[in-house]
């Protein structure tokens, strides 16, 4: 499959590109962004996501695709659907995620890419079930969920890449099936 494009009343869910670098990585050392991940990224390791990002996009044509403003394309951050590969108790499963710049948080623009990315997993790729999960700390992700019509699983679990004991070892997984996007569409 080509890489896919998606786009919103104001966004673009695209393929990374050369540009996108420089932002991705500011966005990635700054530890308001960053507050609920185990660390803030070096410009190598922010590199190596984007490309990692871009490489399963040409691979499967979506993923976790850049996100940019739709009238001056500005990269702002990055939604989308990923297969994880951590050991999760859920596994195999696709998840919705999502990593805005700060200066647009609070715009709405996670909910409606992250909109756009479910209809895309449900009508086109037709999947069965779509999950998002988060540290049980992180709030404002965790209203996005709630937003887009997802359930909370009561299914916290310990994510295994994070040592137990550290504050954001436990998650909330929030699930939402097909059945239950399509009848939201309606």
């Amino acid at each position: 499959m080509p890489p896919i494009t998606l786009q919103t009343e104001r966004l673009c869910l695209r393929q990374w590109r050369d540009a996108d670098l420089a932002p991705f990585a500011k966005m990635n050392s700054d530890p308001e962004v960053m507050a609920y991940f185990p660390k803030t990224l070096s410009p190598a390791e922010s590199d190596a996501m984007a490309r990692k990002c871009q490489s399963l996009i040409d691979k499967n044509g979506w993923g976790f695709w850049a996100l940019s403003l739709k009238d001056s394309d500005t990269f702002i951050g990055f939604v989308g659907l990923h297969q994880p590969q951590d050991d999760l108790p859920f596994n195999p499963c696709v998840e919705i995620g999502w990593r805005l710049q700060k200066e647009y948080w609070g715009q709405g623009f996670a909910t409606e890419a992250a909109t756009a990315a479910l209809k895309f997993a449900f009508e086109t790729l037709n999947l069965d079930e779509v999950v998002s999960f988060t540290a049980c700390i992180n709030k404002p992700s965790e209203r996005v969920m709630q937003r887009l019509g997802m359930t909370d699983s009561k299914s916290n679990f310990y994510h295994p890449a994070i040592e137990k004991l550290h504050p954001l070892s436990e998650h909330v997984l929030y699930r939402i099936a097909k059945s239950e996007w399509l009848k939201s569409e309606k």
